[in-house]
């Protein structure tokens, strides 16, 4: 039977980052989205300072609303962790199963400066002195991406809008009642966050859990294998 996935990037990505996995998934008959969120990607013109995490959220949101999506399959990446918890407080009655890749997995009150690595923590920190709207990009080496992959996720990749990570997420709980719950963890990426994260989805029931032999960027490193996963947890 088809499926609808929606997926959804990570920091300086764009919806560009998972179309070996949405032809993968398409060439099976699923229906599959990959909206660029506001300020990154083709829609880097529109950075401005306004752009945060409650942008970002709404932008998945109306993509549900005006696709007009129900019973979906939303799998966030990294970054992508915040926003699909925002987008499920509103819509989980539409989200069918929920995806973490390699990703964070928000408390309530929690921001991304305040999950993050200290060395994110600080650039961070200083583009917000230097007044900066967006948080240059990470190397591809920096998250040991496979070789040949590099340069055209390097080329791709852009400022992150700032406020996405200064912003304080708001949960009431609405996550943990999805009752297919998925995280993928990319150990290759070092990353105690990430760990934590699979730590506590392995003790808990509610969770399926897996993990894959490859740097932070599943979808470029293992697109077959991800769409495997993302079928089966459907």
């Amino acid at each position: 039977m088809a499926k609808t996935f929606v997926l959804v990037h990570g920091a300086w990505h764009g919806g560009w980052c998972y179309v070996r996995v949405a032809e993968r998934l398409q060439a099976q008959g699923h229906s599959v989205y990959r909206p660029t969120l506001t300020g990154v990607g083709e829609r880097s013109h529109l950075l401005n300072a306004d752009v945060n995490l409650t942008t970002h959220i709404t932008d998945i949101v109306n993509v549900f609303k005006y696709e007009q999506l129900n019973d979906v399959v939303l799998c966030g990446h990294s970054y992508g962790g915040f926003v699909i918890s925002g987008v499920a407080e509103r819509l989980a009655p539409a989200i069918r199963s929920i995806v973490f890749l390699d990703a964070f997995v928000p408390n309530d009150g929690e921001s991304v400066e305040m999950t993050t690595s200290q060395a994110v923590r600080d650039l961070i920190n200083a583009a917000k002195a230097r007044g900066e709207l967006g948080l240059a990009p990470r190397p591809a080496a920096a998250f040991n991406v496979n070789e040949k992959d590099q340069a055209w996720v390097d080329a791709l990749c852009g400022p992150q809008p700032v406020a996405c990570f200064t912003e304080k997420i708001a949960l009431t709980g609405a996550r943990e009642r999805i009752a297919k719950k998925t995280y993928i963890r990319a150990p290759v990426y070092v990353n105690p966050g990430f760990d934590a994260a699979l730590a506590r989805a392995k003790v808990d029931p509610t969770w399926r859990t897996y993990e894959v032999a490859c740097g932070h960027d599943v979808m470029v490193d293992m697109p077959e294998r991800l769409t495997e996963i993302l079928l089966e947890v459907a």
